[in-house]
């Protein structure tokens, strides 16, 4: 199924990512060097890209947006009341693509 909402949970080396599609189920759990998350978003379709707000976020965002992607930054205390178990960089990324939909129906 396509893909419709990506949280990536930022670090300094290794980046964790949850992908959904339109009804809310995880399509996509990876785990992500700084240049391959690059890349894998580059070849994935335009999609709503959620991450939480710290200082590299800005580039990230910039970066993505070029790509035709719509980013989200979203603030770290909003995030946490969607980390469902432990808090984990896997459970970050998911827990910030529920997060970021959430902000977006928000919008409207």
């Amino acid at each position: 199924m396509k893909m419709t909402t990506l949280g990536i949970d930022l670090a300094k080396t290794i980046f964790h990512v949850c992908g959904e599609n339109a009804r809310g189920k995880v399509v996509v759990r990876k785990r992500l060097s700084r240049k391959k998350l690059l890349e894998y978003v580059a070849k994935s379709e335009p999609c709503l890209i959620g991450m939480e707000a710290c200082g590299g976020a800005h580039h990230w965002v910039r970066m993505f947006r070029e790509l035709g992607h719509d980013v989200r930054l979203i603030s770290p205390q909003y995030v946490k009341s969607y980390v469902k178990t432990n808090k984990n960089d896997t459970n970050d990324a998911e827990a910030i693509s529920e997060a970021v939909k959430t902000c977006v129906a928000g919008d409207q």
